[in-house]
């Protein structure tokens, strides 16, 4: 299998493949649920509340924030997770007008 040339692609494709990506496993839908609905949440309330191991929920997390759909405020010992409201809303614009190509 060959090495992908990211280059060879514009910076929208690029996007909406990263953001696909990221959604592309539940366990990330999941943890983007909990944290949409509870605002902030740490590492440890995602393991209680979703029934992962803590190693599983920082891969996800790392994965997320890598993407920028989210970030971490440290709080003492603890980091508390929020949607990155201007990745959220960029992300959201440009799957609104890919998805908008298909006319039925």
């Amino acid at each position: 299998m060959g090495v992908s040339k990211f280059e060879n692609f514009s910076t929208k494709q690029n996007l909406i493949a990263s953001y696909s990506k990221a959604l592309s496993h539940p366990a990330r839908v999941a943890i983007l649920e909990e944290i949409i609905k509870k605002k902030k949440v740490t590492c440890g309330h995602l393991v209680q509340n979703l029934s992962l191991a803590q190693s599983t929920i920082s891969q996800h997390l790392t994965e997320l924030k890598n993407t920028g759909l989210i970030h971490g405020d440290v709080l003492g010992s603890s980091v508390e997770y929020s949607i990155n409201q201007k990745h959220w809303q960029k992300q959201k614009s440009v799957v609104e007008v890919f998805f908008g190509k298909v006319k039925f």
